[in-house]
């Protein structure tokens, strides 16, 4: 098969190219005997001018001729010279040209003759310019730089690229990246350079990976450049690149870009365990492979953690690994750790400062931890450690502890400077979310202490709730509702609300509601117990001082006090600036009661008024604050209008009716500060059976204790309550008794049995009773004391008529 010729263009920028350069032939006497078109254009001196003469007494100037003879000895000498000289030129112009010269021998016993070429000093010092900076890129250059023929077959390379792979130049030639890099980073350098061959667009400055076969677990980051190359005719003859080792500034990059990133993942919600999972998800993968953040136990409740000697344990709060097995050699979430004083981990803790262990020589110690569980992660592959302490404001919250095992290089101290900055934001963003909670907890703690926590049944209404505090994340607010029993099975429905909303209002809150429960058991009318309130509420404003930023002024707040009897379905209401009820008739009817509105609370001085109503069994009677029917995008009579829809619905359960009414009213409902509190308490009604009741008119006469005894009796042995008959008589008698001596006529008796039996007793007088301590003298004195023995409760209310004395026994 025959050899294909390879042929080259010479190139366009060479001087000493036959194109572009003069050429002579001197003989061996020094005259000219040859002379180019080239050395005519340049110098002027046409071939018929030259040939024959010596060169030396016409084209040097007289003052060049002592250096022109150096150089001619110094060529006889070394058969050839490479250098500058002067020449004259035909009009006399001194030029300067850079020449090479060689002996031409004939023959053995010809002449020798020599053959010069030169080109303008000018070109041929740029063209050596040029050629010492391909040299220096070649021999001295720190930037490596590779030629690769177009199958991607290594033609050179300086070597900076020698240094890289440890091969030398000479062995370079014919090999492939493959035969130095791994394959996959191979894939990657090759797929570039097709690229550039193909295309002819130059790459510039493309980071790649490049691990090298003799240490694959390094990493190391280059930047590569990649150009194509043609002859002067355009034929591409490779490619070529210059590759730099980018490892350090990669690295410093990418732990700049964890920093931004860990800015701005870390802390994004004031939940400890949420901030610590934040932590680890930062870490994993871009800096180890596996992590754990544990925390001391009280960080993890929100409580201030103890310093100084032997911490407690800690609590597994955050995992986060790309290995598979991590579940089989880590602790769960929420695992109790113990951690033993010899450990590293107890050191970093101890000593509040970062340990690296770069190869696992510590192992033994961690080993000591949990033997069984660290066996099996040094099997997965675990060759690095780091363990940093999470510290602020002095106090050591907890340990993150990193792992690599799929990645082969071991931590080094740069990583454990950036794992030192990511403790430290983490540690301050863990301490205000444990701050936070600790506060959240308090105040929750105060929330859940001034309201009740479950509504008691009663019977004489069954009740549903909702509360939604405006400050969602805190659970606290200013609104309230109660459920009060009072005397003879009577029950008090309240629903409050004080401006404004937070703790403030919340403690403001708490001291209303303990009023109302005061003075709720006095038996006061509703319009008498906001009259009370508001005397309380104008007291409260002025104790406070407008000016302490901590305690903001209560400036009001609204009630509603509603009392149900269900003996006589009677329902008495009053309210001080607040919305009016709803009331739901059996059969589905909803109406809003014209009830007078009065004024809020803290004003002051102005009356208010109650109104009554009978209510049918079965009614429904919703009360709730402002803040269920003020939202932002509706006005109040939507509102109201929604929520009539809503308790209108067919007959269900009250809880079902309260979503029905989240749903209609509060789907809307803004989270940020326009929000307001919102309390709904709703109601039906029962009424006692008739056979659980029983009522007598007694007339005022000396007998009347007696006949009321003889109608107890009875009406106990008709309930089966006989063993209760002695001590209600003695209670009925003197209460009988003081009816007629102190109260006026007539005298009612009335007893109802539930799970107590009650017993009272009512007169048109206005005299209280009261307890007294009667002496050995006296003839009297200790009736009231006999009853207060005998009875679980007693007391007194007041009606329009006159009063009621009644006392409760335990059935």
């Amino acid at each position: 098969m025959d050899t294909p010729v390879t042929t080259f263009n010479e190139s366009p920028d060479d001087p000493f190219a036959v194109r572009r350069a003069a050429c002579g032939v001197l003989d061996d006497r020094g005259r000219i005997v040859g002379w180019s078109k080239r050395a005519e254009a340049l110098l002027g001196y046409r071939p018929d001018e030259v040939l024959g003469r010596p060169a030396v007494g016409f084209l040097l100037d007289p003052r060049d001729h002592e250096f022109v003879m150096d150089s001619v000895a110094e060529c006889v000498r070394d058969q050839g010279w490479y250098g500058i000289v002067p020449v004259r030129h035909r009009d006399g112009r001194r030029m300067e040209f850079g020449c090479r010269t060689r002996v031409v021998a004939r023959g053995e016993d010809s002449p020798r003759e020599w053959f010069l070429v030169a080109a303008p000093a000018e070109e041929v010092i740029q063209w050596e310019t040029d050629r010492s900076v391909l040299d220096g890129l070649f021999r001295r250059s720190p930037i490596g730089l590779s030629v690769h023929a177009p199958d991607l077959t290594i033609l050179r390379v300086n070597r900076a690229i020698a240094r890289f792979s440890e091969i030398s130049v000479e062995q370079h030639r014919g090999l492939r990246t493959s035969d130095f890099l791994i394959q996959q980073d191979t894939d990657t350098v090759e797929r570039q350079l097709r690229e550039v061959l193909q295309t002819g667009q130059s790459s510039i400055f493309t980071e790649q990976p490049a691990r090298l076969r003799r240490d694959p677990g390094r990493e190391l980051v280059v930047s590569v450049s990649a150009f194509r190359m043609h002859d002067s005719s355009g034929r591409i003859l490779g490619v070529t690149q210059t590759v730099e080792d980018v490892t350090d500034r990669y690295r410093a990059r990418r732990r700049l870009a964890l920093l931004n990133e860990a800015s701005a993942r870390i802390g994004t919600t004031l939940d400890v365990a949420k901030t610590a999972d934040e932590l680890a998800g930062v870490a994993v993968p871009d800096l180890a492979d596996c992590v754990s953040v544990d925390l001391l136990e009280p960080v993890t409740r929100g409580e201030e953690p103890t310093q100084g000697g032997v911490l407690g344990p800690l609590r597994r709060t955050a995992v986060r690994s790309i290995l598979s097995d991590t579940a089989e050699v880590m602790y769960p979430l929420g695992h109790t750790i113990h951690v033993p004083p010899e450990t590293m981990q107890a050191r970093c803790l101890a000593e509040r400062r970062p340990i690296l262990d770069a190869h696992m020589e510590g192992a033994n110690t961690w080993l000591t931890m949990d033997p069984d569980r660290a066996e099996r992660a040094l099997a997965l592959g675990i060759h690095s450690l780091m363990v940093v302490p999470l510290v602020a404001r002095g106090l050591v919250l907890g340990l993150i502890s990193m792992w690599r095992s799929r990645r082969l290089e071991p931590f080094e101290e740069d990583d454990l400077t950036l794992a030192e900055e990511f403790a430290s934001r983490a540690a301050v963003c863990i301490d205000n979310a444990r701050r936070y909670t600790q506060e959240h907890e308090a105040a929750l703690t105060l929330q859940h202490s001034l309201l009740p926590h479950e509504v008691p049944g009663h019977p004489a209404v069954e009740v549903a709730h909702r509360y939604l505090p405006a400050d969602a994340t805190t659970g606290v607010g200013g609104d309230w509702f109660d459920v009060i029993p009072l005397s003879g099975l009577r029950v008090a429905l309240v629903v409050g609300d004080v401006v404004g909303h937070g703790i403030h209002a919340a403690a403001t809150m708490g001291r209303l509601r303990t009023a109302v429960h005061t003075l709720a058991n006095l038996d006061l009318t509703p319009d008498e117990v906001l009259s009370n309130l508001d005397d309380l509420v104008d007291r409260l404003a002025a104790e406070q001082e407008p000016t302490d930023e901590r305690s903001p002024q209560v400036v009001g707040a609204t009630c509603l006090y509603a009392v149900y009897d269900p003996v006589s379905r009677h329902c008495a209401l009053a309210r001080a600036g607040h919305p009016p009820p709803a009331v739901v008739t059996p059969d589905g009817r909803v109406h809003l009661l014209d009830i007078p509105a009065g004024p809020p609370l803290g004003l002051g001085g102005l009356p208010f008024e109650a109104a009554e109503l009978q209510l049918a069994e079965g009614s429904l009677l919703a009360l709730y604050t402002d803040g269920l029917i003020r939202g932002r995008k509706r006005d109040v009579d939507e509102s109201l209008a929604d929520l009539s829809g809503a308790l209108a619905a067919p007959a269900r359960s009250l809880e079902d009716t309260c979503r029905a009414v989240e749903v209609a009213l509060l789907h809307d409902r803004p989270t940020d500060d326009v929000a307001d509190d919102v309390a709904l308490l709703i109601a039906r009604t029962r009424v006692l059976a008739a056979e659980q009741v029983a009522t007598w008119e007694l007339r005022v006469e000396p007998t009347a204790a007696a006949r009321a005894r003889a109608l107890v009796a009875s009406q106990l042995a008709q309930w089966g309550l006989d063993e209760m008959a002695f001590t209600t008589e003695l209670i009925v008698s003197e209460l009988v008794t003081n009816a007629y001596r102190y109260g006026g006529g007539p005298i009612t008796l009335r007893l109802i049995r539930d799970g107590h039996l009650i017993c009272e007793v009512s007169d048109t007088g206005s005299t209280s009773p009261h307890l007294r301590r009667a002496r050995s003298t006296d003839e009297g004195g200790r009736g009231l004391f006999l009853v207060a023995q005998l009875t679980e409760r007693w007391g007194t209310r007041y009606t329009r008529d006159g009063k009621t004395i009644w006392t409760e026994q335990p059935v």
